[in-house]
């Protein structure tokens, strides 16, 4: 099991990428949240290795069909028992 926090830039905002990032999270058993913050998207993702490694993949390649993604910084957390679901802040 992992946890990263996940900053993404670019058009991220108004473009349907949170939803598609939830979707992604459901496909891929992660838990968290997905938030608009300032010029970029915030992720907080946790799950295991290989299916938060595909699912953090699938959302630097852009989680929306109308999003471009920029850059992206990643950093590593402490697993967080308390999670358990995806949410939308």
């Amino acid at each position: 099991m992992e946890r990263k926090h996940v900053k993404v830039f670019g058009t991220v905002q108004g473009v349907g990428f949170r939803f598609y990032t939830q979707r992604l999270a459901f496909k891929y058993n992660i838990v968290g949240t997905v938030q608009n913050v300032s010029d970029y998207v915030d992720i907080y993702a946790q799950g295991k290795e290989d299916d938060l490694n595909q699912f953090l993949n699938s959302v630097i390649e852009g989680a929306s069909p109308a999003s471009q993604v920029t850059h992206h910084e990643i950093d590593d957390l402490e697993i967080d028992s308390s999670l358990n679901d995806f949410r939308t802040i």
